[in-house]
């Protein structure tokens, strides 16, 4: 994972629902970013220091808007931070990596970013996330979470009738079927779709970790492993599709 897309979420009612408005790359030198249609749509501003959507950005160093969803090597909290993610506390990691699983997410914009998902070394459809909308379950809830295990089986449940996301994926325990939050609805156009096309045997979803000295949002990271069916395209919408860039590239920072 070299890539990210970049997703925004209107504030307004009648613009409700997120879109990807961008892409962010990394080369191992260079660090690119560059608009994709779904920032033509009504709502959208560019971002600070990125304001034409035709243009491809450049930075040696990763661009303000990115960076301050990291955290800072110089909190104590690092190493942690890093080990809720699944990585190596000891080694800092690309951090494009590091903002694919978590996501880029502040409580204080409406501004995430996700990895588009690739066949695994085995030909199927593998991705991890981080469990969403616990904040929003009982205590009761939560407090189930905190005896989950390590490699425990969870289930997914299309939640059809949810009001406010018609596609919303619920994940819920294997045993009690307790709903214990949501999947990136980010990911949630992928489940549908492999819930209809796959094997329902073959869909496979469980417990990474449990990070129990976390905030909510990185408290449970999942994988997901599925069949990959011969035609299929995530994140292949308009949204999605670059915006021609019509002048030079622009190099920043």
């Amino acid at each position: 994972m070299n890539s990210l897309f970049v997703a925004w979420r209107p504030p307004m009612p009648d613009l409700a629902g997120w879109r990807p408005v961008g892409r962010l790359e990394h080369d191992g030198g260079l660090f690119r970013f560059w608009y994709t249609r779904g920032a033509r749509k009504p709502g959208f501003r560019p971002f600070a220091q990125m304001e034409r959507l035709d243009q491809v950005y450049e930075s040696e160093e990763l661009f303000p808007l990115f960076a301050n969803r990291l955290l800072s090597k110089s909190r104590p909290e690092y190493e942690s931070y890093l080990r809720w993610s699944g990585f190596d506390g000891e080694q800092a990691p690309d951090p494009i990596l590091v903002l694919g699983v978590t996501e880029g997410i502040r409580q204080t914009d409406a501004v995430e970013v996700f990895p588009c998902p690739a066949p695994a070394a085995d030909g199927c459809y593998a991705t991890r996330f981080f469990l969403h909308g616990i904040r929003w379950m009982a205590d009761a809830t939560v407090g189930r979470i905190t005896k989950l295990a390590e490699n425990e089986p969870l289930k997914l449940m299309l939640d059809l009738q949810n009001e406010h996301d018609a596609q919303a994926v619920a994940v819920r325990t294997e045993a009690n079927r307790m709903q214990l939050g949501y999947v990136p609805r980010y990911f949630a156009h992928d489940v549908w779709q492999l819930v209809e096309r796959c094997d329902v045997d073959g869909i496979k979803l469980h417990v990474a970790r449990v990070n129990h000295d976390a905030p909510l949002q990185n408290r449970v990271l999942c994988q997901l492993h599925a069949c990959w069916p011969d035609d299929f395209q995530p994140c292949s919408g308009e949204d999605f599709s670059p915006i021609p860039a019509g002048v030079a590239t622009r190099c920043i920072g």
